[in-house]
C-alpha cells in the first residue's frame, strides 16, 4: 500500500493533490489488487475521486473480487461518486470471479437513488439470472427498490443457481412488505428450488 492509497482511503484531498503533483503512480495496486481510486470510491470521497480522475486514474478496473471503483461506490450508496464515474463511462457491468455487479450491489443494500442512476445509464436488469438485481433487493427486504425494478421491467421470478426466486429469499428472511408486493405481481408460492423447497416452506420455517 502506498501513501496515495492511504490518503485516498481517508479522503485527505490536500495530501492526494500533493502526491499527484509529485507524479506518483496513480494506479498502483496494493496486496489486494486495489487502487487508490477504488478506496476513494468505496468511502465516498468525492473530491479525491475527482482529483484522481483528472489525473487519468483508471476507472475500469477489477481486483478479481468484484472490486471495480463503480461497484464499491454503488455498494455503499455513494450517489455523487457513482455519478462522477458514470460521467467517465465506467463499465456498468463489471463481472468478476465473484460475479458481482454494481446494480446488484446497490439493490441488495437498498440504495434506491443509485439503482435509479444505474438504470438510467442502461444497466441490465437481468445480466444473468443468478445476478438479477431483483434477487438481491428481495433478499435485503428493500421494498422501494423491488418496486422500482419491477416498474422498469425486471423479470418477476429469475432463479439463482440454487433455483430460488426473489419470493423465496423474501419469505426466508421475513420481509413481509416485499412478499406482499411480489405476490400482488403474481409470484408463485409453490415454485420449487433445487432441493424441492418452496417460498411457503421457507416462510413456515421462519415462523416456527
Amino acid at each position: 500500500m502506498t501513501g496515495l492509497h492511504l490518503a485516498a482511503y481517508f479522503g485527505v484531498g490536500e495530501a492526494v493533490n500533493a502526491l499527484l503533483q509529485k507524479r506518483v503512480e496513480t494506479d498502483a495496486e496494493d496486496g489486494q489488487g486495489r487502487t487508490p481510486l477504488s478506496y476513494a470510491a468505496e468511502n465516498g470521497h468525492e473530491i479525491v475521486v475527482k482529483l484522481l480522475l483528472e489525473k487519468g486514474a483508471e476507472f475500469i478496473t477489477d481486483n478479481g473480487y468484484g472490486g471495480s471503483p463503480l461497484s464499491y461506490a454503488a455498494e455503499n450508496g455513494h450517489e455523487m461518486v457513482v455519478k462522477l464515474l458514470l460521467e467517465k463511462d465506467a463499465e456498468l457491468i463489471t463481472k468478476s470471479n465473484y460475479s458481482w455487479f454494481p446494480l446488484s450491489s446497490a439493490a441488495e443494500n437498498g440504495h434506491e437513488p443509485v439503482v435509479k442512476l444505474l438504470l438510467e445509464k442502461g444497466a441490465e436488469l437481468s445480466p444473468n439470472h443468478d445476478l438479477a438485481p431483483l434477487l438481491y433487493a428481495a433478499f435485503g427486504g428493500h421494498e422501494a427498490v423491488v418496486k422500482l425494478l419491477l416498474e422498469k421491467g425486471a423479470e418477476l421470478e429469475p432463479k439463482s443457481n440454487d433455483g430460488r426466486t426473489p419470493l423465496s429469499h423474501a419469505a426466508e428472511n421475513g420481509h413481509e412488505a416485499v412478499i406482499k408486493l411480489l405476490l400482488e405481481k403474481g409470484a408463485e408460492w409453490e415454485a420449487k428450488d433445487n432441493i424441492g423447497r418452496t417460498p411457503l416452506s421457507y416462510a413456515a420455517k421462519k415462523r416456527a
